[in-house]
């Protein structure tokens, strides 16, 4: 429960001074940043987190996200990180999925999903206190520890299949065996600079950014405002070698205007999320003399493949070494390929269970129904991820597609169906239809038709109530009136 850090303490003894994080114009020593985490860690005892109790971060990519995540690991808290932009009916689901005993968050995010009111199911926090020196606000709950079959240093949050909230536990075996994957793979060590500018509140942000930066004692860049500007400023000025980064991320920087070479030695930039088009990863090497390094990532399973050598953006890569992949073949489909179909995985960086706020999602049950259910693990190991793909002859994975109707936008999962429902629960809408809408440069967006029982209704209305209820990566940016779907 303490693994996280037992890595920092470790590192902190042999990297002493060297520079661990840096934050636009300020930066922590390894020595320092240990000092701010036991401080801290005194902090949260004193409001009697212990060992075994949850408590949510709901922090962008500030400094403060690794001091906390890090104090709570001392006292073997497990660390729930959430997106600071989650609306308040998702905040509201993932209450009821995690036992979260308390919840740190910048004093807004706090009111807002803890509202004292009669008619409203919300937690009511028995303690709300400010974390000294800073603006950040701890609401403690009286919750029970949670009772699982593992004990998790972290559990993240997704999307399930339905769009709904969906909790991964992820544990020390899990962690070890990523970063080691990791840090082999990409040769990561004490040298390395590491952008971070993901998310550190997904999973792709927090395995290629944190894990390895505690376990090798490389120097992590924080990016909160994700500008390529701003991105490929510091690229150039600290030599960054390492960056996980998504296709709208190169999209933009392959726009840049004052594009130049990047001069580290050995740089291992990863494109994760979804797949890079072509004419961007050719535009990257063309003015910045990098070949994109393709990745195959979801928060169930950590890093499935990478493409090293970067001279295939169509593919994903050669599944890292200790895990597997096999092919079934998809419904309705007739083909007996064992290299193409629905993706199967299975390795030491699967999670043992997920929970969402219904049920518990997986435990070792695949079989549900009238076959097996996208997101849960077979009494083999064999984790059903819900994406398409095919083997080549060279081992290189490639992704076609999906089996449900789950998209990504910006590296998040988003359920079209969700979007749908939410979409005709606006009192004008009759029917929606949903679809995205991707360019290789600009990103995607969620794009809507819709049919209106009123001839005044607006977009802008439709557009605000979807706001109201939806993550803003869910938010359908364009409206489009029809007669009919």
């Amino acid at each position: 429960m303490t693994l996280l850090y037992d890595w920092l303490k470790t590192t902190a003894k042999q990297r002493g001074n060297a520079k661990a994080l840096i934050y636009r114009d300020n930066y922590l020593s390894w020595r320092g940043l240990l000092h701010r985490v036991d401080r801290r860690s005194q902090e949260f005892k004193s409001m009697n987190l212990t060992e075994g109790a949850w408590v949510g971060l709901m922090l962008g990519n500030v400094p403060d996200f690794v001091i906390l995540a890090l104090a709570l690991s001392k006292l073997g808290v497990t660390v729930v990180p959430i997106d600071p932009t989650t609306g308040t009916r998702e905040l509201e689901l993932i209450m009821a999925a995690a036992p979260l005993r308390a919840l740190v968050t910048r004093p807004r995010g706090t009111d807002a999903s803890t509202k004292d009111d009669e008619d409203s199911d919300r937690e009511i926090p028995e303690v709300r206190r400010r974390l000294q020196g800073t603006l950040l606000t701890c609401s403690v709950f009286k919750r029970d520890r949670p009772d699982f079959d593992c004990d998790p240093i972290c559990v993240m949050f997704t999307a399930d299949s339905h769009g709904d909230p969906k909790g991964v536990l992820r544990t020390k075996e899990n962690y070890e065996a990523v970063s080691t994957q990791l840090i082999e793979t990409l040769q990561i060590d004490t040298n390395s600079k590491i952008l971070v500018a993901v998310p550190l509140f997904h999973a792709y942000g927090w395995d290629l950014g944190l894990l390895t930066m505690l376990r090798t004692g490389a120097t992590i860049f924080l990016e909160e405002e994700i500008s390529s500007r701003r991105v490929a400023k510091l690229v150039r000025d600290h030599n960054i070698d390492i960056m996980p980064g998504t296709p709208l991320m190169y999209g933009e920087l392959a726009k840049l205007p004052t594009a130049k070479p990047i001069k580290a030695e050995n740089p291992r930039f990863l494109c994760g999320g979804s797949p890079l088009e072509t004419e961007v990863a050719e535009a990257i090497l063309q003015h910045y003399e990098i070949k994109i390094i393709g990745c195959y990532h979801s928060t169930e399973t950590g890093v499935i493949s990478l493409d090293m050598p970067g001279k295939n953006p169509e593919t994903v890569g050669k599944v890292l070494e200790g895990s597997e992949v096999r092919f079934t073949p998809l419904k309705g489909s007739k083909s007996r390929s064992t290299k193409s179909g629905s993706i199967w995985f299975r390795g030491p960086g699967l999670s043992p269970v997920s929970i969402g706020p219904f049920q518990e999602i997986d435990k070792n049950e695949a079989v549900v129904g009238d076959g097996p259910q996208i997101g849960h693990t077979d009494k083999d190991g064999w984790y059903l991820t819900g994406d398409i793909g095919k083997m080549d002859r060279s081992s290189r994975l490639s992704l076609s597609g999906r089996e449900d109707d789950i998209v990504k936008i910006e590296g998040k999962r988003v359920a079209l169906g969700e979007v749908e429902g939410c979409l005709e629960s606006f009192p004008a809408v009759r029917a929606a239809q949903v679809r995205l809408l991707s360019d290789p440069y600009t990103g995607s967006i969620v794009v809507a038709r819709v049919v209106a029982d009123e001839e005044d209704v607006e977009a802008e209305d439709i557009i605000d109530h979807c706001a109201r209820n939806l993550a803003p990566h869910k938010v359908p940016r364009r409206i489009e009136f029809c007669e009919k779907l």
